[in-house]
């Protein structure tokens, strides 16, 4: 087994898109991927299991935070150099794969944001002004400009793996971007595509959006921020 990359696929109900998104990491990459099922409710374990893709199973539903906590732990430990984390819903390329993968080899950065947004207008809705809100907030605490913080598609060099399974509470949301900066990580956005989910639904309704950015928010000016400046 290589263990230069491990590509993290976390899925819960991704039954319609899941062998999609495993054929598109085996034909546009020679990595390592594992996928953490979290305890779906339809046949996303069976159809990997039919397909004999590589796969963890969580026992009950963790959310994506644990999965991608349980992704950087199991890389760590089989002594990966990078993670990969990209969703199992189909709507990252794995054509861009390579090239966030580089940046990291090449030294240019520690973390690599799949960005949507670096040379591309938000669209005007609740949850792109969400994005460009906690864009300004991570701005205000850290001083770097993150023009997609919401990016599900990252590439995690060996500090960001240490700094995960060192500090468990770590999740893979804005404010670890905070926290990330502010012990001296850095990172780097590179422009992608992205497409539209084709099967099933985001969990982020207008509603949930809201609550998404007002915790967010909250977690990097009065959390992480503060937490930061205590483990420095």
């Amino acid at each position: 087994m290589n263990k230069d990359v491990l590509i993290v696929v976390p899925a819960y109900n991704e039954e319609k898109n899941i062998e999609n998104t495993i054929k598109d990491i085996k034909e546009n990459t020679a990595y390592d991927y594992v996928i953490i099922n979290d305890c779906s409710t339809d046949s996303t374990k069976q159809i990997c299991e039919k397909n004999k893709f590589n796969l963890i199973t969580l026992p009950i539903n963790s959310g994506l935070s644990n999965v991608i906590r349980l992704g950087m732990k199991y890389a760590y430990e089989e002594g990966y150099q990078i993670v990969l984390q990209f969703d199992g819903d189909g709507q990252h390329e794995a054509k861009y794969i390579n090239i966030l993968v580089d940046e990291i080899k090449n030294n240019n950065c520690d973390i690599a944001i799949g960005s949507r947004f670096l040379e591309e207008k938000k669209k005007k809705n609740i949850r792109m002004i969400g994005s460009k809100l906690i864009s300004l907030a991570i701005k205000l605490t850290t001083g770097i400009t993150i023009k997609d913080p919401t990016s599900g598609m990252r590439a995690y060099g060996k500090k960001a793996i240490y700094e995960f399974n060192k500090n468990l509470h770590l999740a893979p949301e804005p404010e670890t971007l905070v926290y990330m900066i502010k012990n001296n990580i850095t990172i780097k956005e590179i422009q992608v595509k992205m497409k539209e989910r084709q099967y099933g639904a985001s969990y982020l309704t207008s509603l949930k959006s809201i609550e998404y950015m007002l915790d967010t928010l909250f977690s990097i000016f009065f959390i992480r921020n503060r937490r930061s400046k205590k483990e420095k």
